[in-house]
């Protein structure tokens, strides 16, 4: 983000882009070559046991040294980072429609916004905000996305760097990460498409909509590979680490496996009554985080919604009970793909759900992009084709980008790239802010 920002910081022309989740930590060192982003160190490295869960980053002194030896052994020499908060007691990000102001009067009615949807306990925090663009000029309405976490949070990533002998040149969260990779690689073939990009990660995964590079409704769940790992563990009573290995290595979904009727519509209602989205900005106290906008600022529902919905909107009403998967037959693969299968349905659903509140909301969705460690399961994209009815791919961060580090291990690329998205993403923020 940038603007009157507390996350932002000084222009730079080469960074390190840096994500670091629960299981590894990624890092992508970008420089300006002319007026080109070229790519001149990409690393990974486990992230350390227990430092990092989906709250956040808990051990700042083990992250930081498993960061430093990243840095290391990638080759990577810039000294400035740029790392996403992440985590729900980490950052809040959301995305608004407000009335057309100018700067001055945006920057107080942001101030009003960002104090009303604090959900954090600690009272010391850092926000940014950022007008998105792209607006109808007709319209009399404008959209902005926010940002607010907590100060601990700030400077446990600030700690982290320091450990790893960097800096913190910028803090940024990952929707306005994966936003700069479709902007940067996908302008050509998506325009101005609205997608949603699905970031399958260890703990959780993150489900964005976006018109073109245009944040507009950002959701986060808690289901990720981290569940599919245990579900092959408890089927197989293997240890985790085993199972790990076999969900890597040999688990693929069946061409039979999935399809659109198999899991229930999210949004029914027992009795055939059919679902009616709440208006999100009506007061609903029972939802931390999540409070009303005054009556001048109620939103025209003829138009794409903004912001992440409330959980009293996508849940508005209980989904019927639905049939387990069908087990597709008895083979060793089938075997494997039936021990996740309720995973891959639930995280189906939830995706749906996201689909299909925007939907309610006078948008539509054209195209599904997955990406992150989870969507790298053998069969997974052309799964959730035929289960979503969309037409869905992999993201690829590095479709338009060229690598000039020769230190980056063609294996890294070839196994791990869609895991690369939001370092990536963070490295191409000097182009876009």
């Amino acid at each position: 983000m940038c603007g009157d920002s507390q996350f932002m910081a000084k222009k730079l022309s080469s960074v390190v882009g840096v994500d670091i989740g629960s299981q590894r930590i990624k890092i992508c060192e970008m420089r300006t070559q002319g007026k080109e982003p070229v790519i001149t160190a990409l690393g990974m490295i486990d992230t350390p046991e227990g430092a990092v869960d989906h709250t956040g980053v808990y051990n700042s002194d083990a992250v930081g040294q498993a960061l430093k030896q990243c840095l290391g052994q990638s080759g990577a020499t810039v000294s400035n980072l740029v790392v996403s908060l992440a985590g729900q007691m980490s950052v809040l990000v959301r995305t608004l429609e407000v009335p057309k102001m100018n700067p001055t009067e945006l920057q107080q009615h942001m101030e009003w916004e960002i104090n009303r949807n604090v959900p954090f306990a600690e009272s010391s925090i850092l926000s940014d905000f950022k007008p998105l663009g792209g607006d109808d000029p007709n319209s009399a309405n404008m959209d902005v996305v926010m940002a607010i976490a907590p100060q601990s949070a700030v400077d446990t990533i600030l700690d982290c760097a320091k450990k790893a002998g960097r800096s913190i040149g910028a803090l940024d969260v990952e929707p306005l990460s994966i936003a700069r990779i479709i902007q940067q690689d996908y302008e050509d073939i998506l325009g101005h498409a609205t997608i949603c990009v699905v970031d399958i990660g260890h703990m959780t995964t993150s489900i964005n909509i976006y018109t073109g590079s245009k944040l507009l409704m950002p959701r986060t769940v808690p289901i990720g590979g981290e569940m599919v790992t245990k579900a092959l563990a408890d089927a197989l009573m293997l240890p985790i680490s085993e199972a790990e290995r076999i969900k890597r290595e040999q688990l693929s979904i069946p061409d039979s496996a999935g399809s659109m009727g198999q899991a229930a519509n999210p949004f029914g209602m027992a009795g055939g009554a059919d679902f009616q989205a709440f208006n999100p900005f009506q007061e609903d106290t029972s939802v931390s985080g999540y409070s009303s906008t005054p009556a001048s600022l109620t939103q025209d529902f003829s138009s794409p919604p903004v912001g992440e919905p409330a959980l009293h909107e996508l849940y508005a009403s209980e989904p019927p009970a639905s049939s387990p998967p069908v087990p597709v037959n008895d083979s060793p693969d089938s075997k494997l793909y039936n021990a996740v299968a309720p995973v891959l349905e639930e995280l189906v659903s939830e995706i749906r759900r996201s689909i299909d509140y925007y939907r309610s909301r006078g948008g539509d969705v054209q195209h599904v992009q997955f990406c992150g460690g989870g969507a790298q399961v053998g069969g997974f994209v052309p799964y959730m084709e035929r289960s979503l009815g969309i037409k869905c791919d992999a993201l690829d961060p590095l479709r338009r980008l060229n690598i000039t580090g020769k230190k980056v291990p063609q294996g890294l690329i070839d196994d791990h790239r869609q895991e690369f998205a939001v370092a990536i993403g963070n490295g191409l923020h000097i182009f876009f802010d």
